[in-house]
């Protein structure tokens, strides 16, 4: 979300906000302002009444949709820029010390905050690898549990306890929530797989902290069972 002057911000209060998937997240409750009015937090009021502050970069705002981006995707398009330009300008300093253009004193102490940052974004990277992978697995319970969800419902619906209409309601509410899902995996795994290949493509002594070879990714969750449905359509789509 852009800073605004405070009169303009508050026209955002009360909005909703969902996620990248279409998801309902909250309502805009509050900003966080400086002094000089720069927006520093978006307080959201979440459907259980709880109140979370986000940083105003998670928001996309598009005329009347108010779209929240996850932490994590930001957190990685952050290392993705940081950790090559990091690395870039440790290169450069040593190109610079073999050409003899910088005191050895000087380039030792640069070399080493270099260094520091680098480590430290690795360190970062791994965490939010593990983060993601949690993410995943979250992702592939709530698959298997509508998936079941929807076995049962086949199976009620084929005894006759449940009538057309609810069927086709429920029906739809269930293939919508394996979409956004399966959507949201999809993205998980493209942000792991761009995240481990900077951390093990920028420098050998990074596969060998991480204990993994370029040439071996991890292995991917397996697929959900997938209940195909004769003379029914996806709804939501």
């Amino acid at each position: 979300m852009s800073t605004r002057p405070t009169s303009n911000l508050f026209l955002y209060i009360g909005k909703q906000v969902k996620d990248e998937y279409g998801r309902q997240v909250g309502k805009i409750a509050s900003f966080a302002v400086s002094p000089n009015g720069r927006v520093n937090g978006v307080f959201v009021e979440h459907g259980d009444g709880e109140f979370l502050r986000y940083t105003n970069d998670q928001f996309k705002v598009d005329g009347e949709e108010i779209t929240l981006q996850p932490s994590v995707k930001m957190k990685v398009k952050s290392l993705c820029d940081e950790i090559p330009l990091i690395w870039r300008k440790d290169q450069a300093l040593m190109d610079l010390s073999d050409k003899k253009k910088i005191p050895s004193e000087l380039f030792g102490e640069l070399h080493k905050n270099f260094e520091g940052a680098l480590n430290q974004l690795k360190t970062d990277a791994q965490g939010t690898l593990e983060s993601i992978d949690k993410q995943v697995t979250k992702c592939n319970s709530q698959l298997r549990e509508l998936n079941s969800a929807l076995i049962n419902l086949e199976i009620e619906r084929e005894i006759g306890r449940i009538d057309e209409s609810a069927y086709q309601t429920a029906l739809g509410m269930i293939q919508e929530g394996l979409r956004r899902i399966n959507d949201e995996r999809n993205d998980l795994e493209s942000l792991k797989s761009q995240l481990s290949n900077l951390i093990l493509g920028d420098a050998p002594s990074v596969q060998k902290e991480l204990g993994k070879a370029p040439d071996s990714p991890p292995p991917l969750p397996e697929p959900p069972v997938v209940v195909h449905v004769k003379g029914t359509s996806k709804s939501g789509n």
